[in-house]
């Protein structure tokens, strides 16, 4: 899908595949960060490199079509892969990444995943993103904020209201790093006050993603910023995404 470069957003997430160097550019000459959505943790089957992971990496559907959970525990397999995806990342211009599907432990993936083996791997995946200069965010993957904490730069999270779990995303809020937060059911009475207490970036938008989304009405004090990685990315309650294909803020 194409994204809406008018919106007033600081932060871009847009796909990494479907977007193109010039795009970034044209974001960053109006000033805007841009973070690249990428699925560390699922294979997906329209994506241009799907032909390069073998059969043995690819577990149960995730509950979306065509994306099936990867055994993350074969690093020698998909570490070329993912090496490459950031790259592109990196080539491209983004800022940032965020990383999705990156909790299969605790899903039904068909592998018998264990809170080490995520572990492991979330932190190679942030060590490669640091490498090449990108701010690395933590999509959901809620258990294990306390121990990731300190390899991530920023963490994104999908309807933590919704299901009562807002309260394990304070370890990113008490380092300083920017949490970027979406619901899609409920109503923004229901959630903005207590996001907005808490510190994070919150809006509502649809499941479908797309560029409307309706942001959390910004704090006359909210001029602090938070760290957002190694390019200073910088963070305010204004800052949400466009969508694209990826993940909305």
């Amino acid at each position: 899908r194409s994204s809406d470069t008018a919106v007033k957003a600081k932060v871009f997430d847009i796909d990494l595949f479907d977007s193109h160097a010039r795009l970034v550019r044209r974001l960053h000459a109006r000033e805007h960060r841009v973070i690249c959505y990428l699925s560390a943790g699922s294979w997906e089957r329209w994506r241009s490199d799907a032909g390069r992971f073998p059969a043995s990496v690819k577990g149960r559907g995730n509950g979306w079509p065509g994306e099936r959970w990867l055994d993350i525990r074969k690093l020698a397999s998909l570490r070329p892969i993912m090496n490459d995806r950031l790259d592109l990342c990196a080539a491209k211009g983004f800022d940032g990444v965020e990383l999705d599907n990156v909790d299969g432990y605790g899903n039904r993936t068909g592998f018998p995943l264990s809170r080490e083996d995520q572990l492991r791997y979330n932190r190679y995946l942030a060590r490669a993103g640091h490498a090449r200069g990108l701010s690395v965010g933590l999509k959901n993957d809620l258990g294990q904020i306390k121990a990731l904490r300190r390899n991530f730069d920023f963490a994104v999270n999908e309807q933590c209201f919704q299901y009562h779990e807002c309260w394990r995303l304070a370890p990113f809020i008490k380092a300083g790093k920017a949490v970027f937060h979406v619901e899609y059911k409920l109503r923004r009475s229901e959630f903005c006050p207590r996001a907005k207490a808490m510190g994070f970036s919150s809006m509502r938008k649809r499941l479908k993603l797309g560029s409307l989304r309706r942001p959390c009405a910004r704090r006359r004090s909210s001029s602090s910023v938070f760290d957002f990685g190694l390019p200073a990315i910088q963070r305010t309650s204004s800052m949400n995404s466009t969508a694209g294909s990826g993940t909305p803020y």
